[in-house]
């Protein structure tokens, strides 16, 4: 969905599913969480675009090199916003979100 289209309810409601839905977040997004979400309607940022930064971000703390100590529980939204940040300056090839979608899947089973 772009944030163009439809409505900014829906689209931060597919924001927050997707970052509840990833392991090692909360359950429930926080207030802070949600303005964040209307914060990047507002700012167009693409869903697609969103998603892939979650994944992305996700697949690169369960790929850490298990010897080193855990890291601990992602607990806003906010953890994301670099990861956004760096596929708006370098967006991810046709089809790699897909691909990021398989990888996660792989990995939390």
């Amino acid at each position: 969905m772009n944030p163009k289209e439809g409505s900014g309810a829906a689209f931060v409601a597919a924001v927050l599913t997707l970052y509840a839905d990833l392991p090692d977040t909360p359950l429930r997004p926080s207030p802070a969480d949600q303005s964040l979400a209307r914060k990047l309607f507002t700012e167009a940022v693409p869903l697609t675009l969103i998603e892939s930064a979650l994944l992305l971000g996700t697949l690169r703390r369960l790929s850490r090199d298990p010897s080193l100590p855990p890291l601990p529980k992602i607990r806003s939204l906010a953890y994301f916003l670099p990861v956004i940040e760096e596929l708006k300056l370098q967006p991810l090839p046709d089809g790699y979100l897909d691909y990021l979608r398989l990888k996660l899947r792989r990995l939390s089973a």
